[in-house]
C-alpha cells in the first residue's frame, strides 16, 4: 500500500533543511502495509472513480484520508442531523452540524500541525520529469515499478474520449498535453499500437502531428531527442548577462516566467540534447506525419495548433524572434564570440545554482524543477547538485485514486492558514485547543526567518525575510496572501489564552511579516503575489512566449492578495499602533481604493491587472 510519510528527510545525504523538515510530504510503497480491509477500501475508491471519471474527472483525494482516519482510529461520535424540506432550521441543530464537521476536520490534521493536501490537475506537469529522468538514465530507479504502474493509471484515467488530454483534467484535448503524455506512456514501456497509445497518435496526426506543439513543448520535445533546436524561438543565455541593461531584465519578469527560461536558456544555448536511443529515434517517425529527415525545422518554430493557441502573438513578437534566430544567434554562436557565449553559460549556470541552494533543491515549481535537474545533470552527471535534485523529487509526487501525479508543490502553508481561521470561526475552540495550538506551532516555524542568501539584488531575488510561502520554509519563496493570511492567524492567537492556542508570536516576527507586506504594495495600492511590480511597462506583455498561458510575463497586482493583505494590517494596526504609524495608515488606505477601482460594473473582480 502507499503510504503518506511527513517530515522524512533527517539523516539523508542529500537532503537539508531550514527547519527539521517541518511538512515535508513524501509517497512510499510498502508492500507489507495494510490489512486486507484497508486494501480493499483503496480499490474501491479507484474503482469507484474509474466508474464515474467521465463525469467527475477530479480525484477524492482519499487515500491519505482513509490511512489518517485509520491510524487515529477515528470513529464519529456525533450522530447526523437531517433537516427536512419546509422544516426551520434551529441553532442547536446547526451547531451539531458544526460541530460534526469540525471532528471530522480536526481528525485529518498532520502530527506537524498542517493539513495534507494535494495541489495538481494541469496535464504538462508530469511528462517533464519523467523526460528528465530518462535522459539521466534514473528513470528506474527513483520511479520503481509501484510509481511507473500508478502514473500510467493517471494518465489512462485523464485521456480524454477522443485519445488526447487536456491542458488540465477537465480540459479538452490539446497539442502539448497530448504530446507530452504520448511520450510519457512510450517511456514507460507502452507499445505505439495498444488502445491509448494508438488513439493518441492518431489524435496527434490528425491535428498537425508535433510540429504544432506549442514552444514549451518543443523545447522538451529538442531536449528529449525527437526535435531539433533549430525549429524553437531562440533564448540565448547572453540575456542573463545583459540583462540589466536591456528594457526588460530578468529581475521586472514574473519570477515563474524567469526561473522557467533561466534552464531553458542553458540548455538551448549548448543545445542540449539527450542520448539518441532507439526507443528515441522510433518516436520521431511515430509523432510526425512526414519524414523526420525532411522536415524544415525554422519555420516551425512559428507553428502551433489551435487547440492550443490562448491569443494570437502578436507581429511585433515574431519579428523579435526571427531577428534573434537569423541575426543574434548565429552571430553568438560564430568562432568570434565562443568566448562571450562560453561566459554567458557560466552566469546562467550560476544563477541556476544559486536558486538551487535557496530553495533546498526544490526550485520554485513543477515546471521548473525537471528543467533545473537537466542543467545540472548535463553539467556534471555524478554532480552534488543533481544528487540533491533527485533526493527531492518525492516533494512533487502525489498519489489519489486516479493515480500518481505531479503536484506544482505543497499548499501547506496556504492550507493550515485557511483551516485555522475556519476553525476559529467556529467559536467552538475550546473543544479543538491541541488542534490550534500545533496549527499556530506549524505557522510560527513555517515563517521565513532569512532573506535569500548574499547579494539576493544581484541575482533578482525580493526580501523574503518574515513571509510565508505557499508550502513550507524549505520551499523559500515569500507571497504575499499566504504571509496575510499566516500573519492574521497568528494576530489572532496572539489575542487568546496561551493555555488554548499557545504562547504568541515574537513581537519581531510580526514587524518582519508587516514588512514583508507592506513591501509588495504597487503605486496603485494593489498586491503583487511574489515581487514588487512596476519595474517596467505592462507593454511588454506583448512579448508573452506562451501560447497557451495569458499574462505570464510580468508580475501583476491581484485583488484577492490585496484583500487578504489589508485585513491583516488592519487587525495588525489595532494591536501594534504605533509600528510604522504613517506607513500601514498609507497602505491601508491605497489598498481600499485599489479594491474599490477595480470593481468591475456587474460587481465582481477579476483575476489580476
Amino acid at each position: 500500500m502507499w503510504r503518506l510519510k511527513i517530515g522524512d528527510g533527517e539523516n539523508k545525504r542529500y537532503l537539508f533543511s531550514t527547519n527539521n523538515f517541518l511538512g515535508r510530504q513524501t509517497w512510499e510503497f510498502d508492500p507489507h502495509a495494510g490489512t486486507l480491509e484497508d486494501r480493499a477500501q483503496v480499490e474501491a475508491a479507484r474503482h469507484t472513480y474509474q466508474q464515474n471519471r467521465n463525469n467527475i474527472k477530479c480525484d477524492s483525494d482519499l487515500l491519505w484520508r482513509f490511512q489518517f482516519l485509520r491510524e487515529k482510529n477515528f470513529k464519529q461520535s456525533i450522530p447526523k442531523v437531517r433537516v427536512e424540506e419546509g422544516m426551520m432550521i434551529k441553532n442547536e441543530t446547526a451547531t451539531i452540524a458544526l460541530r460534526r464537521a469540525a471532528e471530522f476536520f480536526v481528525a485529518l490534521q498532520s502530527n506537524h500541525g498542517h493539513w495534507p493536501a494535494q495541489n495538481s490537475g494541469p496535464l504538462f506537469f508530469l511528462p517533464p520529469l519523467v523526460f528528465a529522468l530518462y535522459i539521466t538514465g534514473h528513470l528506474n530507479t527513483i520511479l520503481l515499478e509501484e510509481h511507473r504502474k500508478e502514473i500510467l493509471r493517471y494518465a489512462f484515467c485523464h485521456q480524454n474520449e477522443d485519445g488526447g488530454w487536456g491542458l488540465h483534467i477537465v480540459g479538452e484535448s490539446c497539442m502539448l498535453c497530448t504530446v507530452l503524455n504520448y511520450i510519457l506512456l512510450r517511456l514507460l514501456g507502452e507499445e505505439p499500437d495498444t488502445n491509448a497509445c494508438g488513439r493518441a497518435r492518431k489524435w496527434i496526426l490528425d491535428h498537425g502531428g508535433a510540429l504544432y506543439i506549442p514552444s514549451w513543448g518543443k523545447i522538451w520535445l529538442a531536449i528529449i531527442g525527437v526535435y531539433e533546436w533549430e525549429g524553437a524561438n531562440p533564448m540565448p543565455p547572453e540575456f542573463w548577462m545583459f540583462g540589466n541593461i536591456l528594457p526588460v531584465n530578468p529581475a521586472s519578469l514574473l519570477c515563474y516566467c524567469r526561473l522557467t527560461y533561466l534552464p531553458m536558456s542553458y540548455l538551448y544555448g549548448k543545445r542540449f540534447v539527450g542520448s539518441l536511443t532507439p526507443l528515441i529515434l522510433q518516436l520521431r517517425q511515430e509523432i510526425y506525419n512526414e519524414s523526420y529527415e525532411d522536415i524544415k525545422w525554422s519555420p516551425a518554430r512559428h507553428y502551433c495548433a489551435k487547440e492550443d493557441k490562448c491569443f494570437e502573438r502578436p507581429l511585433v513578437q515574431k519579428l523579435a524572434w526571427d531577428s534573434i534566430q537569423y541575426f543574434v544567434e548565429p552571430l553568438f554562436r560564430s568562432r568570434a564570440f565562443k568566448k562571450l557565449r562560453n561566459h554567458a553559460l557560466q552566469i546562467t549556470k550560476s544563477l541556476i545554482d544559486y536558486e538551487d541552494h535557496n530553495s533546498r533543491y526544490i526550485t520554485i515549481g513543477c515546471v521548473e524543477k525537471p528543467l533545473f535537474m537537466v542543467a545540472c545533470w548535463s553539467d556534471n552527471p555524478n554532480g552534488e547538485a543533481y544528487k540533491r535534485h533527485l533526493a527531492r523529487v518525492k516533494d512533487y509526487l502525489w498519489v489519489g485514486e486516479d493515480g500518481m501525479k505531479m503536484q506544482s508543490f505543497g499548499s501547506q502553508s496556504w492550507d493550515v492558514a485557511l483551516s485555522i481561521q475556519a476553525i476559529l470561526a467556529t467559536n467552538l475552540h475550546h473543544e479543538f485547543s491541541d488542534t490550534l495550538k500545533k496549527g499556530h506551532d506549524f505557522i510560527k516555524k513555517s515563517q521565513i526567518k532569512e532573506n535569500p542568501s548574499g547579494d539576493f539584488q544581484r541575482m533578482h531575488r525580493h526580501i523574503s525575510k518574515g513571509g510565508w510561502a505557499f508550502s513550507d520554509q524549505d520551499h523559500g519563496w515569500q507571497i504575499s496572501d499566504c504571509t496575510a493570511e499566516n500573519l492574521l492567524c497568528c494576530l489572532k492567537f496572539s489575542t487568546m489564552p496561551s493555555d488554548i492556542v499557545g504562547d504568541p508570536m515574537e513581537p519581531q516576527c510580526f514587524f518582519d511579516a508587516i514588512n514583508v507586506i507592506l513591501s509588495l504594495q504597487a503605486s496603485n495600492g494593489g498586491m503583487a503575489a511574489w515581487e514588487p511590480t512596476g519595474t517596467v511597462s505592462s507593454w511588454f506583455e506583448n512579448l508573452n512566449p506562451v501560447e497557451f498561458l495569458e499574462y505570464s510575463v510580468l508580475e501583476l497586482e491581484y485583488v484577492e492578495c490585496t484583500s487578504s493583505a489589508v485585513q491583516a494590517v488592519v487587525l495588525f494596526k489595532k494591536l501594534f499602533p504605533s509600528h510604522r504609524k504613517e506607513e500601514i495608515e498609507a497602505f491601508i488606505e491605497k489598498a481600499i481604493k485599489y479594491i474599490k477601482e477595480t470593481q468591475k460594473e456587474d460587481g465582481s473582480w477579476q483575476r489580476g491587472t
